[in-house]
C-alpha cells in the first residue's frame, strides 16, 4: 500500500486544529501585503462617501494625513493617491497634471511631512485630469500615444519633486515607462521608482473608480479598448510586462485582481519579478454589496479574496479594504 492511500494516509489530520492549519498553510497573508488606494479632494474636514463604494470616501487633504498615519500604524507599508479634480480644473489637454501644486502634489507633500515613513504612490494617467475622461490627449476621435507620453514624463516629474515614492504609469501608452524612467533620472530622481501597470485590462470593472475621480460622466460613451488590453488575451500580457521591465520598470502590476489571478501567476512563473493586484472598485463593490445584503459574510469573503492573490503569486494588494483588512488581521 502507497503511503499516500487511506487509510494509511489522512489530509484531514493536518486541518483538525486551528495551531496545525497554521503551521502547514502554504499561503500567508498580513498587512504588510496590503496598499491602500485613497482619493483626495478639494476643502477641509471633509470625507465624502462614494456611494457606488459604500465605506470608500474622499477626503480633504487634512483628513487624508490623519487616515493614512492610522494606516501606517497598522502596518500598511504605503498608499496610493488618486484625486477628484473639481471639473472646472479639467481639460481637453489636461493641463492640471502639470501643476506642481495641484490636488495631488499637495496632498503628497502634506502625507510625507505627517507621516515619513509610509510608501507614497502616484498615478500617472491624465484620466483624472481631461474632460473627456480618458487616460491620454485625444484627437479626431483618437488617443494620441506619444504626445500623452511627453505630458505623462512631466506629470511624473512634477510628483516626484512633490515627494512621490513610486511613480505608477496606468494610461498604457506604448513606450511610457522608459520614458518617464528617462525623464525621472534626467531630473535627479534616480531612486524614485516605477510601479508599471503592465497588464491593465479594458474591464467593466472599473465603474465605481471612475465616479470616485469624477471621469465617468466625462468618458461618457466611450470606452479605452484602444489602448487597454483585451480580456481575452494571456501572451499579450507576458509581452507588456517583458516591455516594461526592459523600459525599466521596478515592479509590475495587473489590474483587475480576481478575474486575473491566472495572469499574476503567469507573470510570476516567467518572470520572477515583483509583482502586484489591484482588487479594483467593481470587485471591492461587488463583495460589500453581496455583504450588505446578508449573502455573504464580509470579514471572511475579504480576507479570502485578499488571500486568493497571495496565493497566485501577488507580492502585494492594492485594495480598498486595506485599513479593515489590517485590524481584522491584527484581531
Amino acid at each position: 500500500m502507497s503511503h499516500f492511500e487511506f487509510p494509511r494516509s489522512r489530509p484531514r489530520r493536518l486541518r483538525q486544529s486551528p495551531w496545525i492549519r497554521e503551521l502547514v498553510a502554504e499561503t500567508t497573508l498580513n498587512a504588510g501585503d496590503l496598499i491602500w488606494p485613497i482619493f483626495v479632494r478639494e476643502g477641509n474636514g471633509e470625507r465624502t462617501e462614494i456611494p457606488s463604494m459604500p465605506g470608500v470616501h474622499r477626503l480633504s487633504i487634512d483628513r487624508a494625513v490623519e487616515a493614512v498615519a492610522e494606516a501606517r500604524e497598522l502596518g500598511i507599508p504605503a498608499v496610493a493617491v488618486f484625486p477628484a479634480t473639481p471639473p472646472e480644473l479639467k481639460s481637453d489637454t489636461a493641463d492640471e497634471a502639470l501643476n506642481p501644486d495641484n490636488l495631488v502634489c499637495r496632498a503628497v507633500r502634506a502625507i510625507r511631512a505627517a507621516v515619513p515613513d509610509i510608501g507614497l504612490i502616484c498615478d500617472v494617467a491624465l484620466d483624472p485630469y481631461s474632460s473627456h475622461g480618458h487616460d491620454g490627449l485625444l484627437s479626431g476621435g483618437r488617443i494620441l500615444n506619444d504626445p500623452t507620453v511627453e505630458m505623462l514624463c512631466k506629470q511624473a516629474v512634477v510628483q516626484a519633486q512633490a515627494g512621490c515614492d513610486v511613480i505608477a504609469p496606468s494610461d498604457m501608452m506604448d513606450g511610457r515607462v522608459g520614458a518617464i524612467r528617462g525623464a525621472l533620472d534626467r531630473a535627479g530622481f534616480t531612486e524614485v521608482l516605477i510601479l508599471a501597470y503592465a497588464a491593465k485590462y479594458a474591464s467593466a470593472f472599473y465603474g465605481p473608480f471612475r465616479d470616485a475621480v469624477g471621469s465617468a460622466a466625462n468618458l461618457g460613451q466611450g470606452d479605452k479598448r484602444t489602448y487597454q488590453m483585451d480580456p481575452a488575451n494571456t501572451d499579450e500580457a507576458l509581452r507588456e510586462v517583458e516591455l516594461d521591465l526592459r523600459e525599466g520598470a521596478d515592479l509590475v502590476m495587473v489590474k483587475p485582481g480576481m478575474p486575473y489571478l491566472d495572469i499574476v501567476r503567469r507573470i510570476r512563473d516567467r518572470f520572477a519579478v515583483p509583482t502586484y493586484a489591484y482588487q479594483v472598485s467593481g470587485e471591492y463593490a461587488m463583495l460589500v454589496a453581496a455583504a450588505e445584503r446578508g449573502w455573504l459574510d464580509r470579514r471572511k469573503v475579504m480576507l479570502e479574496s485578499l488571500l486568493a492573490f497571495r496565493r497566485a503569486g501577488a507580492d502585494g494588494i492594492l485594495t480598498y479594504f486595506a485599513v479593515e483588512a489590517a485590524k481584522a488581521l491584527r484581531g
